[in-house]
């Protein structure tokens, strides 16, 4: 199922060909497979490609709600858009990076009850959704726009994993933040230098326009952490540090809880969707301070640069870390080149181990 996919839908020629043809393929189930579990886990794959094969300019802020509120209304969850005046009140980093576009910023909360009824459980999944990362005014170079639809990977693979949890038995209530926006240059554009009242907050000195996926982390995970979930994820194609480190195919995952990253590897290894282990190293924490806000939101070294988004990111979870829940933030490359299974583009590493070791841990 997963090496079937191809992403035509964009050129008719091939597209109608393959429809023509779809007709004498089918998938040989072999005996004893659970149909159910495999067409789960496909389904949310090819969510997740189709999401970040897309270009901007065919999946926009509103295209990406839009896509939210399909899986959502799929699975029977409730869906929220927050956008206008109640998310620059509510949600100020998240606005101030998307201000400069002309499509509009915007965060959707997605919710499913757990299939038992219990309420006391909550796993929240969190997915930076940048459309279009122009670096906004540290503008990229055009080398370097050019992948840049990739840039909502995040919330892709997030959205692909809670299609699998969805339509799964869970003994948790589901919560899902998407923090949308694209990061343009503009007039009203948000500034290097700029200090930021965040939701939780925390004053945030602008170190970098180009570092602005953690900014609108940063606020959904504070909204997260209100709730005082047992277990938050988060997801983004953060930086390129992380690529620097462990390359395309292997995802950097940071956490608080030793053996949940010790399961997710072992699953991860058996499943074909390794992931490995970067430090929330307390000594790079001095390199995130600021003459005046409370914290940098790039630091002032240029070294380290995955750690540091992490330990930028773990501000914002104070009540989880805390209270000892668990917070998994994952740093991956939301892209592949062609290889068994994963034909070349988008590719949301590492929710396949997320997915086993979820339902492990959460499924009833």
């Amino acid at each position: 199922g997963l090496g079937s996919y191809k992403f035509n839908r964009l050129k008719d020629v091939e597209k109608s060909t393959d429809d023509a043809s779809s007709s004498t393929t089918s998938l040989v189930w072999p005996e004893g497979v659970d149909r159910d579990y495999v067409m789960s886990v496909v389904r949310g794959m090819w969510i997740a490609r189709d999401l970040i094969n897309l270009p901007a300019n065919y999946m926009g802020p509103v295209e990406l709600q839009e896509a939210c509120k399909a899986i959502a209304e799929a699975n029977g969850a409730q869906v929220k858009v927050i956008e206008g005046a109640e998310l620059e009140q509510d949600f100020p980093m998240v606005h101030a990076v998307g201000k400069a576009s002309d499509r509009p910023p915007r965060l959707v909360e997605i919710i499913k009850p757990a299939t038992t009824g219990n309420t006391e459980r909550i796993l929240t999944l969190v997915g930076k959704g940048v459309v279009f990362d122009t670096g906004g005014l540290d503008l990229k170079p055009p080398s370097a726009m050019l992948a840049m639809k990739k840039d909502m990977g995040g919330a892709a693979a997030i959205l692909g994993l809670a299609s699998m949890l969805m339509s799964s038995q869970l003994d948790a209530r589901l919560r899902v933040l998407i923090p949308i926006a694209e990061n343009s240059v503009g007039g009203n554009a948000f500034r290097p230098s700029d200090v930021l009242t965040s939701r939780a907050k925390i004053t945030v000195e602008v170190g970098n326009t180009d570092a602005e996926g953690r900014l609108l982390l940063a606020d959904a995970l504070a909204w997260a952490d209100e709730e005082k979930p047992e277990m938050v994820i988060d997801m983004a194609t953060l930086t390129g540090a992380h690529r620097v480190a462990l390359g395309w195919d292997l995802p950097g995952l940071f956490t608080n809880d030793d053996a949940a990253y010790n399961r997710i590897a072992e699953l991860g290894e058996q499943l074909g969707d390794p992931v490995w282990r970067l430090p929330l190293y307390k000594g790079y924490e001095s390199y995130l301070k600021s003459k005046v806000a409370d914290t940098s939101s790039t630091g002032s070294k240029p070294l380290a640069g995955a750690v540091t988004a992490a330990l930028f990111l773990k501000k914002f979870v104070r009540s989880t870390i805390d209270d000892s829940r668990t917070w998994l933030h994952v740093d991956f490359a939301g892209w592949t080149d062609a290889r068994p299974g994963r034909p070349e583009g988008g590719e949301p590493q590492c929710i396949l181990a997320l997915y086993a070791y979820l339902m492990e841990r959460f499924g009833s």
